[in-house]
């Protein structure tokens, strides 16, 4: 597959930019969103690419669809639905699905798929730091039941990220983005604790943040979503991350283990959702501890060590 037709469904924070990749090396994208003013912005500034309409067969003539959506439900939707497109795309096209998805609908969906000789592979990212899939810098996570798909579109994930690790079969992409998110939401959870004590008890909370980025205290969001506290610009969305814990509580579920934390986690994350809008950026869950607290943590200027 030399110069693969390849479409792209979902221009929001993350699939905007990981079609740019794609777009800036020089692939001819079909796109499609929800909002189809964020199609329109996409091809002005990528001309060489195109916006597709909602029709069924928008994409007959790709090769590969790249989808980049809410979650799971939406994904079988827009592939299989009343208006799903799966059913016009050519036998032996592959779906590469980089949403946040459950493990169990995806392996679901892929026998599904399998029934129209489409092939689906779970891609999910993450990053090392604020803002990399911006400018090429995602880690993919990669599930396939099929090594000769994967050998087809693996030039495609290379040219839309930094680190690509393979997983295992389908679901294990998906599997590994959950237990990430769910790590890294007990560091939010343990920094947002840890900040609102230390005002209480009279230390200086951006002083703390500086003081766990160079000690063991260390975590993405001292690094970067919480570095300037509240700065709430992650682009990472507090509904997301609930969705995500959710995901990760079934995953756990499943294995016979038992541990307490998704479930606290859940209840302190739904709690927070009371004082956030619609949207609001996941680091914005830290006023539901302020107002448990009662205090407020707020910026201050940064301390040097001496």
């Amino acid at each position: 597959m030399d110069t693969p037709n390849v479409g792209y469904i979902g221009l929001g924070n993350a699939g905007y930019p990981m079609a740019a990749c794609l777009a800036k090396k020089g692939y001819r994208l079909a796109v499609r969103d929800a909002d189809p003013a964020r199609g329109i912005k996409f091809v002005e500034e990528y001309p060489k690419c195109r916006t597709v309409p909602s029709a069924r067969d928008a994409f007959i003539d790709c090769d590969v669809v790249i989808t980049m959506l809410p979650n799971g439900e939406i994904v079988r939707d827009v592939l299989l639905g009343e208006n799903g497109i799966a059913a016009h795309l050519k036998p032996g096209s592959v779906v590469i699905d980089t949403s946040s998805s459950s493990p169990f609908h995806t392996r679901k969906l892929g026998v599904e798929l399998n029934t129209l000789s489409i092939d689906l592979i779970d891609s999910p990212i993450t990053q090392e730091k604020l803002h990399a899939i911006d400018t090429g810098g995602a880690t993919l996570m990669v599930g396939t039941d099929s090594p000769e798909a994967l050998e087809k579109v693996l030039p495609i994930l290379k040219d839309m990220s930094t680190h690509v690790f393979p997983m295992g079969l389908l679901g294990t992409g998906h599997m590994m983005k959950t237990l990430n998110n769910y790590t890294s939401v007990g560091s939010i959870i343990a920094l947002c604790d840890a900040l609102v004590t230390g005002k209480k008890l009279g230390l200086d909370p951006q002083t703390m943040v500086d003081v766990m980025n160079v000690g063991t205290g260390v975590n993405f969001s001292t690094l970067y979503s919480m570095k300037n506290l509240k700065s709430f610009d992650s682009g990472y969305q507090l509904e997301l991350l609930i969705k995500d814990v959710k995901i990760a509580k079934e995953v756990i579920e499943s294995s016979g283990f038992r541990t307490d934390l998704p479930n606290m986690a859940l209840n302190y994350l739904e709690e927070s959702m009371k004082f956030v809008e619609p949207g609001a950026c996941h680091s914005e869950c830290i006023k539901s501890w302020e107002d448990r607290a009662g205090v407020k943590i707020l910026k201050t200027e940064r301390r040097k060590s001496i």
